[in-house]
């Protein structure tokens, strides 16, 4: 049902309360490491326990949809995330869930579930490892080992009983430290610890409204909109594999446009390029804020 919907991957897990990752994720919030991303802060509980978000829960279905694209970014252009080449992929995988959801209910009639996809408080990547997808990577990404870590990873959680998969048990990423030394601003840490703090991504889409510290001046690599240097540096994303999700072809230009045409760039043309974009996130005038962080003084 789940590839039936358009999903690559489906796992289950038992719904129980994540105490150790409750521990983590108060350690991680002391330490300051979400930055401005005050909405961390929020709605702990809820995080840690799938019943505070479905009364009753008793399931966790994890789905993965493949973003990988089949072509690449010209070397010239601003970089930004290959997740975001295409249409906005909550609006893909939400539609895709409201499908999945209807399929479950033709087989065994109406149920009640909750679908989120990185827009509600779910501790996702564990989802995904207790349904036995993957393992989390010592850059905090979850890596399948059939085809790597460019997913979306999308979260039911229903009242149904269903038979849980076993957990994904073991780390293969072993003693290699690739994602951890090409990070250029050192966010990622020993022991799978990200400083959400210190991530290109948190600075060129999570910080609104605030100038970027100068500390970081020359350590972006070009990056404008988000960062993938650790997930391209990760040995088991030779596995990758281009998606077959037509929402996620390209947008018109998005490959090749220049820093002097994004410097153009006027909001309606932004809006006519990117109106159904994750690229909204930043909206141009981040945009503009990041291509003016990244030139040299």
């Amino acid at each position: 049902m789940a590839v039936e919907a358009g999903f690559d991957f489906c796992g289950i897990a038992k719904a129980i309360r994540l105490d150790e990752d409750a521990k983590r994720l108060e350690s991680w919030l002391n330490k300051g490491m979400h930055g401005s991303m005050h909405y961390m802060e929020r709605y702990f509980d809820m995080r840690i326990d799938p019943c505070k978000l479905v009364p009753g829960a008793k399931s966790i279905i994890t789905l993965l949809l493949n973003y990988f694209p089949n072509e690449k970014q010209n070397g010239d252009a601003l970089k930004i995330s290959k997740y975001a080449y295409g249409k906005d992929y909550h609006e893909v995988i939400r539609e895709k869930l409201y499908k999945y959801i209807e399929n479950i209910k033709s087989v065994v009639g109406d149920f009640h579930g909750r679908g989120f996809v990185d827009s509600a408080p779910v501790l996702e990547r564990t989802w995904a490892q207790r349904s036995g997808l993957g393992w989390v990577g010592k850059n905090g990404n979850l890596i399948n080992k059939q085809m790597g870590s460019f997913f979306f990873i999308a979260t039911l959680i229903t009242d149904l009983e269903l038979e849980p998969d076993e957990p994904f048990a073991k780390d293969y990423c072993g003693s290699c430290t690739r994602c951890i030394d090409a990070c250029p601003t050192d966010a990622i840490l020993p022991g799978k610890i990200v400083d959400g703090s210190k991530c290109i991504s948190y600075f060129t889409i999570e910080l609104k409204d605030m100038l970027i510290p100068t500390e970081m001046k020359g350590k972006f690599e070009n990056w404008a909109f988000g960062c993938d240097i650790c997930q391209d540096v990760c040995p088991w994303n030779r596995f990758a594999k281009p998606t077959n999700e037509i929402e996620f072809t390209p947008l018109p230009g998005i490959l090749n446009i220049s820093t002097k045409e994004w410097e153009a760039m006027t909001e309606e043309k932004f809006k006519s390029i990117f109106r159904n974009s994750a690229l909204n996130r930043s909206k141009l005038k981040g945009i503009h804020r990041n291509l003016k962080f990244l030139q040299p003084e």
